[in-house]
């Protein structure tokens, strides 16, 4: 019982007050830009009415700092004994949740209990963090083994194809925040390197797919320099991953530089064929290339890169498919107008272009709380929940706005350096877990309402309105301080 006491005496004293004060004040500043995106001259002043948006992120506020407290004075064994359940628990949750669940905007990721409704999307999060940390913590582990790698892509990939299927397609794609974990944790560059060449061939294929290359009817620029990237990439990989000094890199892209040249000429000055047939058959040959080297040195990076140039062209002529059959019409439309395809202003375009405009009005110091034309008008669609960093553009101006960001990153990077001082790999694991998905967070959502990054719909942490995402944050957070103040007790005993 003395020991109990001393370890409850003693939690407060071992917590990262940093992180909680910005915590705090972060969720101060949330209720203010709540309380001016859903304000309205009509109603008066009465912030704490629980009838209206502010009132009721007031409620949201306390019981998050309830919740924190509670997590505070659990056990930290807690989460080590039962991550695996936790895991379970959700996802079986998660798989009934597009049955019971009531649509909302074409999405079926809310259920609705009694007055209120919750997204168990926003609270899967903390259990597959904890259930990767305890996989990974394991003696045996070795991320470099495909059977281990294959195993944690499908602790993230399994919550991402159930949210899918509840049509909240932004959800889900936050749990790619894991991978940035789990490169912190050993996965190899190629990897990640893999999908940031997959995002470049999906943006330059779609963007310049019917752009005709040099004026050649029937020549898709897109293609032409997608296959460019492809050759250009695997080389790199070529010379970077197999450390072999005598592979004719030089040689090989001017090479292809001059058969892409004289293929263009003839095809502008002789007679019009589609280029990219050549660059087909260029790509074909790298192939070709790679595989005798495979054999010839016996060394299976250069057929696992020949393999990486295969699935990269690929995922190049499927994208069209992807855009077509997989994306709904209201993604496409998004995906093209951010790619300055299409304009649509008063459609997909409608939002971020009110957003732009309510930052800019806001100019260096801002409006004043309250004082927002664009907010008190109502020009933002769900402004107080996706679009909530426009309020804070407009009511606080650039000087706001650099702030909150300010904070932001301090807050992330506080998360990194607690992660790395932890001093077994569940913590560390599990920190890294919360620092990604905060920055995947704050990233996105951001980016969305400037019009930098695709609008998928994800709350900004601590300021959009909504009790499951607070909670969901508190939760994720506090569960990492809880294992950060019991190892910080351990060191100073």
């Amino acid at each position: 019982m003395a020991l109990g006491r001393d370890r409850q005496g003693n939690i407060f004293t071992s917590l990262d007050w940093p992180i909680i004060v910005i915590y705090l004040i972060l969720m101060g500043l949330g209720w203010m830009s709540v309380c001016g995106a859903s304000y309205e001259p009509d109603m008066g002043y009465n912030f704490l009415d629980l009838s209206t948006r502010s009132g009721l992120q007031i409620m949201w506020i306390a019981s998050s700092i309830l919740i924190a407290i509670v997590i505070l004075f659990t056990d930290e064994n807690l989460y080590d004994a039962f991550a695996y359940i936790f895991y379970l628990a959700f996802m079986v949750l998660l798989l009934i949740t597009p049955f019971v669940a009531h649509e909302i905007k074409g999405s079926f990721s809310w259920i609705k209990i009694g007055p209120y409704s919750f997204q168990p999307a926003e609270f899967a999060k903390f259990p597959t963090a904890l259930c990767l940390a305890k996989y990974i913590s394991r003696y045996d582990f070795n991320i470099g083994h495909w059977r281990d790698l294959i195993a944690t892509w499908l602790l993230v990939l399994l919550p991402m194809g159930l949210i899918i299927m509840q049509k909240e397609t932004g959800c889900a794609l936050v749990y790619l925040a894991f991978f940035i974990m789990l490169y912190r944790e050993g996965m190899p560059g190629s990897i990640l390197l893999a999908g940031i060449s997959a995002i470049a061939y999906f943006v330059v294929g779609v963007r310049y797919a019917d752009v005709p290359l040099f004026g050649i009817e029937g020549c898709s620029s897109g293609t032409f320099m997608v296959l460019w990237l492809i050759i250009i990439i695997t080389l790199c990989m070529a010379r970077v991953y197999t450390r072999r000094q005598s592979l004719p890199f030089w040689r090989m892209l001017g090479g292809g530089f001059a058969v892409s040249a004289v293929a263009v000429l003839v095809a502008r000055v002789i007679f019009a064929f589609d280029v990219n047939w050549v660059m087909l058959c260029r790509c074909a040959a790298l192939v070709v290339f790679l595989l005798y080297r495979a054999i010839g040195e016996r060394t299976m990076r250069y057929f696992y890169i020949a393999l990486f140039a295969v699935a990269s062209v690929g995922f190049h002529y499927s994208c069209d498919k992807l855009m077509d059959d997989v994306l709904e019409l209201h993604q496409q439309t998004r995906i093209r107008v951010l790619l300055g395809m299409e304009d649509d202003p008063r459609g997909a375009g409608y939002n971020v272009i009110q957003a732009k405009i309510a930052i800019g009005s806001g100019g260096l110091q801002g409006k004043g709380f309250l004082n927002g034309t664009q907010t008190k008008l109502k020009y933002v669609p769900e402004q107080a929940t996706d679009f909530i960093f426009c309020t804070v553009g407009e009511e606080e101006g650039f000087a706001g706005c650099a702030a909150v960001l300010l904070l932001f990153l301090f807050f992330i990077i506080r998360l990194i350096v607690l992660a790395e001082r932890q001093p077994d790999t569940m913590g560390r694991v599990y920190g890294y877990s919360v620092a990604s998905i905060f920055l995947f967070h704050v990233f996105i959502n951001v980016g969305m309402v400037l019009g930098l990054t695709p609008v998928i719909g994800i709350p900004l942490p601590f300021f959009s309105y909504g009790g499951s995402s607070l909670w969901g944050f508190t939760i994720l957070l506090f569960i990492f301080l809880r294992m950060d103040a019991a190892h910080k007790r351990l060191r100073q005993q």
